[in-house]
């Protein structure tokens, strides 16, 4: 339970996080709340040369409303996002699933950034920005580039990131009274979702059910077509392919995302 010798870097800007990373490349990590690498640390499945601090960067902590858009900073908190108003009055699906995540401690400490970047498939943000068809804003030497939500996933803790990349903002629409709902199944409260399900409006979008958080599309398509909830909601298993492992099998976990859209489609009154 104790790390690997590393060298500590706090930066106190983002030209100076890129500068860094840029030196070591991938020798270098980006610590935000530290919710996931420090704990990956310990256990020395991550043993980075270069720990780079980007805790101070307060210019990426924010929630602004821009047009028919909502702009979030990399940096921002679970606890921040949950009790924010322009989230409350414009996307209440983002920081409902911001409240529910972890515990107290985890939402004081871990960011939105953070948790998309790790890109684990049991976490409930990077599923809800999936389902709210957002975008994620990354900077490098190269600057900035926009990369929607369905492209950025790309499989158990891996993104299209480059190791000079800093994610810098989330972007997502504004719901405009769409239906939401996010229900999830747990050990504990505070575990990680053994399923979860998502839903904003049309789309509908699964947690821990594959490599990555996918789009539910057998059941979105069914309701395009006019399928009721309980219908829709018994295809949602379809092209999935989620672990068979000691605390649920397969064959559960595709029963639990089937019972768990049901419920959170008429929840959101489809």
């Amino acid at each position: 339970m104790i790390p690997a010798q590393f060298t500590y870097r706090r930066v106190s800007s983002v030209d100076e996080a890129l500068a860094v990373v840029a030196e070591h490349g991938d020798d270098a990590k980006l610590l935000a709340g530290g919710q996931s690498l420090l704990p990956l640390m310990k256990l020395r499945f991550a043993a980075p040369e270069v720990v780079v601090d980007i805790g101070p960067l307060d210019e990426l902590r924010y929630v602004r409303a821009e047009g028919g858009e909502i702009a979030i900073g990399a940096m921002s908190r679970y606890h921040d996002l949950h009790h924010d108003p322009v989230l409350a009055e414009q996307a209440p699906l983002l920081a409902h699933v911001a409240g529910e995540v972890g515990d107290q401690q985890v939402r004081h400490r871990g960011t939105i950034g953070g948790s998309l970047v790790h890109a684990d498939p049991a976490a409930d943000l990077p599923a809800a920005v999936l389902a709210v068809d957002g975008v994620l804003v990354a900077r490098g030497p190269d600057g900035e580039r926009r990369i929607p939500a369905a492209e950025f996933f790309q499989g158990p803790f891996e993104t299209p990131l480059a190791p000079e990349e800093l994610l810098t903002e989330v972007r997502i629409p504004v719901q405009n009274g769409a239906g939401w709902a996010f229900e999830k199944f747990t050990r504990r409260s505070i575990d990680w979702a053994i399923v979860g399900v998502v839903v904003a409006g049309s789309a509908v979008s699964l947690i821990n059910m594959g490599g990555t958080p996918l789009r539910a599309t057998a059941t979105e398509a069914a309701l395009a077509d006019g399928a009721s909830a309980a219908e829709a909601a018994a295809l949602a298993a379809e092209g999935t392919s989620p672990a068979d492992e000691a605390h649920a099998t397969a064959e559960y976990r595709q029963h639990l995302a089937r019972v768990l859209t049901e419920r959170a489609l008429v929840s959101a009154g489809r």
